[in-house]
């Protein structure tokens, strides 16, 4: 961690993307550290909101290669539990992007959306969204102490 911080927004930005992706990693810590450290608040939310929604992609497409046939195998889950959870997230897919930010839980939805075949446009849009209000609220942590 120390080194990613010693690089500053470049390191946020690879941090964030790292922690975005399936590697369990969290960036939040990094992002206080460095928002702290230069006080660039502009700078850190555009790095890290980046490196995040891109980390983001990279799950998604992750899950967009996955096969079924490889979950059940795999995983042992049933073919009528991937309808089950198919089903869920095509009704609510494009908006469970927005949650995307949440630690492990958001990685898992973000590759479920990529691997259920969620509609990119929107999905992408909700995880910008998603990924910009996590580091809005640290912006706002931050700049209140």
């Amino acid at each position: 961690m120390e080194w990613l911080e010693s690089l500053g927004l470049l390191g946020l930005f690879l941090g964030s993307a790292l922690a975005s992706s399936i590697v369990p990693f969290s960036s939040d810590v990094l992002y206080v550290a460095i928002l702290a450290t230069t006080g660039q608040h502009l700078g850190c939310f555009v790095a890290a909101t980046c490196g995040s929604f891109l980390g983001s992609l990279f799950t998604f497409y992750l899950g967009w290669l996955g096969k079924w046939e490889w979950i059940e195998k795999w995983f042992k889950v049933t073919r009528e539990k991937l309808l089950q959870q198919q089903e869920k997230v095509s009704k609510y897919g494009v908006w469970l992007a927005l949650f995307s930010w949440f630690p492990v839980v958001g990685d898992l939805t973000v590759l479920s959306l990529g691997f259920y075949k969620a509609p990119r446009g929107l999905t992408f849009l909700m995880l910008f969204i998603g990924k910009a209000v996590r580091y809005l609220f640290w912006n706002v942590v931050v700049g209140l102490f």
